[in-house]
């Protein structure tokens, strides 16, 4: 009897042990809606609201939790997307003469994420590019990326997330609040959009000036046949024919409160 008592006790232990883990991991699993955090703090820092909530909620967060959360490509780029440009709004609206020194501005540490200490180039070039080198035109990649990096970055690298990224310069695309369940939409719009309004093509000369940035990332594209292939599928250039390609110059006037309209696209 004393036995089967043991037995027993053993047995409602290890089941109190299980549902406690599981609990635990549950709460860990929902948590707060990290993509409604970051679509929420976007916002704010469009409406001048306090982003104070916003940014100690993401340095609070447990990384775990968030990994969880963020279990596909469309999640991780809708978040680190909004992240991005959200942070870049706050932080020069508070200190614009930050964006004196860009290079500094992009490669300083100013960003807590489930208390990692980020900068806005670990985001695009850590995250959202793979652990690309920034300045390689993405033909490198980096050859020690931290553990951060590698459990948040995209299985792939999608080169439409450089028409989605606002850095604050008045070449910037402008900024959309993105959505997992709608982002494959949103950037072809944001795409399409930006290339409308910033691609020359001359018929005569058959050449055509396309965005600097295309050729800061060209291996991202695909190369100078790629960046044409994009142009055709988006009906920028006609089909059948192989223009020269030119790079513009890049303005980098400070140009904040570049929000995408409501009605466009």
């Amino acid at each position: 009897m004393l036995l089967k008592r043991s037995i027993t006790s053993v047995f409602i232990l290890f089941f109190l042990l299980i549902t406690i883990l599981a609990d635990a991991q549950q709460k860990t699993i929902n948590g707060p809606d990290y993509i409604k955090l970051s679509q929420d703090f976007l916002y704010a820092a469009k409406t001048g609201d306090s982003t104070a909530a916003f940014i100690d909620s993401l340095k609070s967060a447990d990384q775990n939790g968030l990994a969880l959360q963020l279990n596909n490509e469309y999640k991780k780029l809708a978040f680190w997307l909004n992240l991005y440009n959200g942070f870049t709004q706050v932080i020069l609206k508070k200190d614009p003469d930050q964006y004196k020194t860009r290079g500094s501005f992009f490669s300083s540490k100013q960003i807590n994420v489930a208390g990692h200490q980020l900068s806005l180039d670990l985001i695009e070039h850590g995250i959202l590019r793979r652990s690309k080198v920034k300045w390689a035109e993405g033909f490198l990649g980096k050859f020690f990326p931290s553990g951060f990096e590698k459990q948040f970055r995209v299985e792939k690298l999608d080169y439409r997330i450089h028409f989605a990224l606002n850095c604050g310069a008045k070449s910037c695309p402008p900024i959309a609040f993105y959505e997992p369940e709608q982002l494959d939409k949103q950037l072809n719009v944001a795409v399409k959009t930006y290339l409308k309004g910033e691609v020359i093509y001359n018929k005569v000369q058959n050449a055509v000036e396309v965005p600097a940035l295309m050729g800061w990332f060209r291996h991202d594209f695909g190369g100078k046949k790629g960046m044409l292939e994009v142009l055709i599928k988006n009906k920028i250039i006609p089909e059948g024919i192989k223009p020269t390609i030119r790079f513009k110059k890049y303005d980098w006037s400070l140009y904040l409160n570049n929000y995408k309209s409501e009605n466009n696209g």
